[in-house]
């Protein structure tokens, strides 16, 4: 299996609207390259342009998703379209990513559980999404996770127990913490017996550095690709059969004991 992570830099200056034609370009030049695609968190707006979000919400149908189904379309692969400001008529703001198939069609949507900012920025502003999200490729099971999220093993445990297989996360992670998303992206593909396909903006957000470095992991913790700070295309090939083949050769899944029970009173 064939996978591009898209790690676009997201800088002031140029308008969302060019920066989805851009995007939607750049996607379809994986044509024949790659079966999947990934893009960034939040790459219409930057991850950490908080005072953008409102002003550039826009439903799940939207036109980032028309572009976003169309470029997939064209391009005949699956792709996880990164995330967007989604503005749910009957609530708040969400951070939502869409998966698309290599038709077209939305395969997905999933709405960023754990928002970060703590009493601020995306914490207060968007709501939190509640639904675990996997969907299933002809070759693996992709389980769908943004940014923060990382943090939280037990999201990851209950992706592999909904079945995925590859977990891939959408990020705007901030340069400053770029040791945390290295050691993070290994640590959930060690736990979890699991490839983790990472893709992070690069560039500045509202004055936050990005830190790049997009990043494929295989289910033994080790780097299969990893790119540099700028934006580029980071492309691997990888061999999904190998997280069935490691789960049975090193079966440390099958000896959890916690979470699988109520605890005991």
């Amino acid at each position: 299996m064939r996978a591009s992570l898209i790690q676009i830099a997201v800088d002031e200056g140029e308008s969302v609207e060019s920066r989805r034609e851009r995007v939607a370009s750049l996607v379809r030049e994986q044509a024949g390259v790659a079966d999947l695609v990934v893009l960034p968190e939040l790459w219409t707006t930057g991850a950490f342009a908080y005072e953008e979000f409102a002003a550039e919400a826009e439903p799940l149908d939207g036109p980032t998703h028309e572009a976003m189904a169309k470029a997939a379309s064209d391009a005949g692969v699956w792709l996880h379209a990164g995330s967007i400001p989604e503005r749910d008529p009957d609530g708040p703001l969400y951070n939502t990513s869409l998966v698309f198939s290599p038709s077209g069609e939305r395969a997905a949507a999933y709405r960023k559980i754990h928002r970060f900012g703590f009493d601020k920025g995306e914490a207060v502003l968007m709501g939190a999404g509640r639904d675990l999200v996997t969907v299933r490729l002809p070759e693996t099971t992709v389980g769908v996770a943004t940014c923060y999220d990382l943090r939280f093993p037990e999201l990851f445990r209950g992706l592999v127990d909904a079945g995925a297989e590859t977990l891939v996360v959408s990020a705007g992670w901030p340069e400053r913490r770029r040791a945390h998303w290295t050691l993070l992206a290994q640590a959930r593909a060690v736990e979890n017996q699991a490839f983790v396909l990472a893709c992070g903006t690069a560039g500045t957000h509202a004055g936050v550095p990005q830190a790049g470095h997009s990043i494929v992991v295989d289910p033994w913790g080790e780097v299969l690709a990893e790119a540099g700070p700028g934006e580029e295309i980071l492309t691997v090939e990888f061999d999904a059969a190998k997280v069935a083949r490691t789960r049975e050769q090193f079966p440390a899944l099958k000896d959890r004991v916690l979470g699988l029970e109520p605890p005991r009173r």
